[in-house]
C-alpha cells in the first residue's frame, strides 16, 4: 500500500510539472529572459504583460522601439473588440501570387525576396472581424502554449466567448491589405520574427511516453516571450504571427478525417522554415499536437459586417505594386 501511494505521489508531481511547462497561464517567466544565442533581438528584455493590447506598443514602454508606420491599429478596436484583441476591417483578396527574386533555400520554398508585384485573383471580399494581439494565451510577455491539439484549440477560444480563426481571416491579419508575403513587408527578416533559428531533431519516442514527454518539449523549446519582437507586427497590429510557434487555423475547404484536413496549421514556428502569411500546413489531423503548435483566437466584430462580398467600392487592381516599408529605424 506505501509502494502505492509513493507511484500515485511520483505521477502527480510529473503531471504538475508538465502543466507548467505546456500551459503558459501558470507560470509567467523571469522579467528580463536572456535573449536566443543566434538570433538578435530587437529588445532583449521581456515587456511586462500590457494594460491595453489596443494600444501601440511604443505607448506601453516609453523605452522600446516606436510602432512601425505601417502599423495603423484601428481605434474602432476597443469598442468593437474584446479586450486583447484589434479590429481587422478591410478588402481581403482570396488568391494572391507573389514572384521570389532571391531564394534562401528554393527546395523549401524559403524566399529571402519578393518582388513588388502582385497578382490578385478572385472575387474580393470585405472581411470585419477581431483576432488576438499574441498567440494564445494572448498575454505580452509570456511563452505561448504549445502541445494543444485542433481540437483543444477551439474549445479554449469558445471558453473565451470567441472562436478559432479561419485560414482567411488569419492570413488577411497577417498580410493587410497591401497582400505582404511577410507582416513586416517583402524581404525576409530573421531579426524581425523569431524564425530561421537551429532546429534539434526531436526524440519521437519520447512524446509517447508520458515519464518523458515534458523534459522533451523543454530540450527542443526554443519560443520566445508574445512581443519580445517589437518588429514582428502586422500592418493591423497583430504580433507574432510568423514564427515562435505554428497555429492552428480551421481550414474551411479541408476534411475531417484525410488530407487535406480541416485541421491546419498557418505562420510556421522558430525553424528555417516559410514563415510567411498565405502558406498552409494541411497535413495533420485534429488530434495532432506537438512541441511547436500553438494557436490564437478570433471573433466577430460588434455591429457586424463578419464577410461581406459588397466590394463596390474596392480599388485594388487585378496587378498592383506592394508598397515597400522604409527600413527598421528610418521615419
Amino acid at each position: 500500500m506505501r509502494d502505492r501511494f509513493l507511484y500515485l505521489a511520483i505521477v502527480a508531481a510529473a503531471a504538475a510539472v508538465a502543466a507548467i511547462l505546456v500551459f503558459p497561464r501558470a507560470s509567467r517567466p523571469p522579467e528580463d529572459p536572456a535573449p536566443p544565442e543566434t538570433v538578435e533581438l530587437v529588445d532583449a528584455a521581456a515587456p511586462a504583460p500590457s494594460a491595453s493590447a489596443h494600444a501601440p506598443s511604443s505607448t506601453l514602454d516609453a523605452g522600446r522601439p516606436k510602432t512601425p508606420p505601417y502599423v495603423h491599429v484601428d481605434p474602432e478596436s476597443a469598442t468593437a473588440c474584446g479586450e486583447g484583441m484589434v479590429l481587422v476591417d478591410g478588402v481581403y483578396c482570396p488568391f494572391v501570387g507573389h514572384t521570389c527574386v532571391s531564394f534562401a533555400n528554393e527546395t523549401r520554398d524559403v524566399c529571402d525576396r519578393y518582388a513588388q508585384d502582385v497578382l490578385c485573383e478572385g472575387r474580393l471580399q470585405h472581411r470585419r472581424y477581431c483576432v488576438d494581439v499574441f498567440e494564445y494565451p494572448n498575454l505580452e510577455g509570456v511563452v505561448p502554449a504549445v502541445m494543444v491539439d485542433y481540437d483543444d484549440a477551439k474549445r479554449a477560444c469558445s471558453v473565451e466567448g470567441k472562436r478559432l480563426c479561419s485560414t482567411e481571416e488569419w492570413e488577411f491579419a497577417c498580410e493587410g491589405t497591401e497582400m505582404w508575403p511577410y507582416p513586416y513587408g517583402i524581404d525576409r527578416d530573421a531579426t524581425a520574427c523569431n524564425i530561421d533559428r537551429p532546429v534539434t531533431m526531436p526524440d519521437l519516442p519520447a512524446f509517447s511516453d508520458p515519464w518523458k514527454i515534458s523534459g522533451e518539449v523543454e530540450r527542443l523549446d526554443k519560443r520566445v516571450p508574445s512581443g519580445t519582437f517589437d518588429r514582428c507586427i502586422s500592418p493591423f497590429g497583430v504580433r507574432d504571427m510568423t514564427g515562435n510557434v505554428d497555429e492552428w487555423v480551421e481550414n474551411a475547404s479541408g476534411k475531417e478525417t484525410e488530407k487535406p484536413f480541416r485541421s491546419a496549421l498557418k505562420g510556421g514556428y522558430w525553424g528555417p522554415i516559410r514563415a510567411r502569411c498565405r502558406p498552409m500546413t494541411s497535413s495533420h489531423n485534429a488530434w495532432f499536437s506537438f512541441y511547436q503548435v500553438g494557436f490564437r483566437c478570433c471573433s466577430d466584430a460588434s455591429g457586424g459586417g463578419a464577410v461581406s462580398k459588397d466590394t463596390v467600392t474596392a480599388k485594388i487592381p487585378r496587378r498592383q505594386r506592394m508598397a515597400v516599408p522604409p527600413a527598421h529605424g528610418t521615419p
